[in-house]
């Protein structure tokens, strides 16, 4: 599928949930949310049918997210559904990895190939502060147990303010080495004033090059990260819905004055 740029889109992110175990000071405010209610989120069977039919259009790689994808009751049965799709050749997940040790095993037997985990500092009281409580132990377990099942390989997403040689980031960096993981650098982005850049050690944030498009927790689907359109698959239908998302796709991210990292899997 080439959209008017001729951009191959062969890349779909499914945020899976709006809500989070983590209140991470760049990606939500610390009062926190107002919920999306069960009945808009999408359901299983429609999440698995859209990415059947965008996946028969082109689309080859898929990535699951949130808010924190691991939170949604029953997400190994989701993987399952959507590893059950002939032409999926990348099938992967970005999670905080608090509950990664619990569920890492059952992902990697749904079909899961592999794991984005989010992590900006490796110093326990410096990552409490980040998250609003969050214990990093328990993403280390994660990281551990990721590895242990295979879901290699382990890439670490750390945002950085402006630079990779900032303090925490060279730590995270010496971490990565220490733990032969990959890191990926991703500078601190703000929605509504257009602010974005290449990631480092991936390819987000060209637009010359972007390939994705995002479905929404509730069924929005989104043709750019850093633009306010988005169109309903429910109401227009699946195939509608992707057309068009592919024709609007824009040149070049502008801003976001609608949407939020929590809700479209930033």
């Amino acid at each position: 599928m080439y959209d008017r740029f001729n951009r191959n889109i062969n890349y779909l992110r499914i945020s899976v949930t709006d809500r989070c175990n983590l209140r991470c000071t760049y990606c939500m405010p610390e009062e926190g949310i107002q919920l999306l209610q069960h009945s808009d989120i999408l359901t299983f069977d429609e999440i698995r049918d859209f990415t059947a039919m965008a996946v028969e259009g082109g689309v080859t790689k898929v990535r699951i997210t949130g808010g924190e994808p691991l939170v949604r009751k029953g997400i190994s049965t989701l993987v399952s559904m959507l590893a059950g799709i002939k032409g999926i050749a990348d099938l992967s997940m970005t999670t905080n990895g608090v509950l990664l040790a619990r569920y890492a095993d059952d992902l990697r037997y749904a079909g899961l190939h592999r794991v984005n985990i989010s992590l900006d500092t490796v110093d326990p009281d410096r990552y409490r502060e980040i998250t609003r409580g969050g214990n990093i132990n328990e993403v280390f377990d994660g990281i551990r147990a990721a590895k242990t099942a295979g879901l290699l390989p382990v890439k670490i997403n750390c945002v950085i303010k402006a630079s990779q040689e900032e303090d925490e980031a060279r730590a995270v960096k010496q971490f990565c080495h220490d733990w032969q993981l990959e890191i990926r650098y991703i500078r601190q982005m703000d929605l509504v004033s257009g602010h974005f850049s290449t990631v480092v050690g991936g390819t987000g944030g060209d637009c010359s090059r972007c390939n994705r498009l995002r479905l929404t927790a509730n069924g929005k689907l989104k043709p750019c990260l850093f633009n306010s359109i988005g169109y309903d698959i429910r109401e227009l239908g699946y195939e509608k819905a992707l057309e068009t998302a592919i024709a609007q796709k824009p040149e070049c991210g502008s801003k976001n004055e609608s949407g939020t990292f929590y809700n479209i899997g930033g």
